[in-house]
């Protein structure tokens, strides 16, 4: 029986690329009571409401900057996914205010609205890019990621969990490198751009995504973070992948990009447990109860600490994804 079956979730930035597909797997595989789609545009929504339209679905227009709204949404709620987010890093450097008002604030409400309507469990979607962050928008991110911690504290023992996801790169999702360089080949574009020749990323497609959110509803206890074990590319295999040519046109690092990223810093190793198929940074603080053991989860699963010097880096994954792998995924998300 779904976990999922006679309950109510709601989903921040519900119209995004995870919505849409989280959405389909409840549909699929569950008989839930409500799914509420939380978002701010109207025409997206609009859009979604002609392809999602069973009798359990709600849409929401409101802002996680409101919190009064996200209240009255959540009434009656069991389950979140808070997946709202202002994510393009060029975008972040140039207006960082509007990204602190969504990423940091919105968070704040999202986790405010979850105990005043007691709701059961929290998860917010979180980025490599909140690991020793160099960007605002990882830095945000990194300032969600210990609200939403944090947030078991301040809930007690018998108030809402929350815990968190972080993953990398999706493949295919709005806005990510796979689309725009579908667009620009479709254009008849000969040299795709790329930022830096060395660059490393996380990949995961979102499907492997949602799985893993769905997952870590049933092993979250309440203040883990949940980092799972994925390939890593390099940015001029993609490109070979993608255009059948090793040639590229350089265009240098953008505003607050990274050549790698990493999902767990060395700085946590001390904090980190490794399962099988997944890695857990278990919250630096104690809070609303002592006892919590994160080396087993809620489902029984066990796990050890990784060594001291431990670190999960895109640049020394053992599992980097082959040109062919990648051609495969291509035609998979296309």
């Amino acid at each position: 029986m779904s976990q999922f079956n006679e309950k109510s979730i709601l989903i921040t930035g519900g119209t995004g690329s995870f919505g849409k597909r989280f959405v389909s797997y409840l549909l699929e595989s569950a008989e839930p009571r409500k799914i509420i789609i939380y978002s701010r545009d109207e025409l997206k929504q609009f859009e979604m409401q002609q392809r999602f339209d069973a009798p359990c679905m709600r849409y929401f227009i409101g802002d996680v900057r409101d919190k009064d709204r996200l209240i009255t949404a959540m009434k009656d709620v069991d389950l979140v996914v808070h997946a709202a987010a202002l994510k393009q890093v060029p975008a972040a450097e140039y207006n960082p205010n509007e990204c602190i008002k969504t990423n940091i604030n919105g968070a704040q409400n999202v986790i405010d609205a979850a105990i005043a309507s007691n709701v059961l469990r929290v998860i917010a979607l979180s980025t490599d890019k909140a690991a020793n962050p160099v960007n605002l928008y990882g830095a945000t991110k990194l300032a969600s990621d210990k609200l939403f911690v944090a947030a078991n504290n301040i809930s007690g023992a018998k108030g809402p969990r929350f815990s968190v996801v972080r993953y990398g790169n999706v493949v295919g999702s709005r806005g990510s490198v796979v689309p725009f360089y579908r667009h620009l080949l479709a254009q008849g574009k000969k040299l795709l751009p790329v930022t830096h020749p060395e660059m490393t990323r996380f990949w995961i497609t979102l499907d492997e995504g949602v799985e893993f959110v769905v997952k870590n509803f049933s092993r979250m206890q309440g203040g883990e973070i949940f980092v799972p074990k994925i390939p890593s590319i390099r940015i001029v295999d993609l490109v070979e992948a993608m255009s059948g040519q090793r040639e590229y046109e350089t265009v240098g690092i953008r505003p607050g990009e990274k050549l790698h990223e990493l999902m767990v810093p060395e700085e946590m190793a001390h904090h980190s447990i490794e399962f099988d198929n997944h890695y857990v940074i278990a919250p630096a603080i104690t809070f609303f109860d002592k006892n919590v053991d994160y080396m087993k989860n809620r489902l029984g699963e066990e796990g050890h600490a990784v060594s001291e010097k431990f670190e999960y880096h895109s640049g020394k994954n053992p599992h980097f994804l082959t040109v062919e792998e990648l051609k495969e995924l291509d035609k998979l998300t296309a």
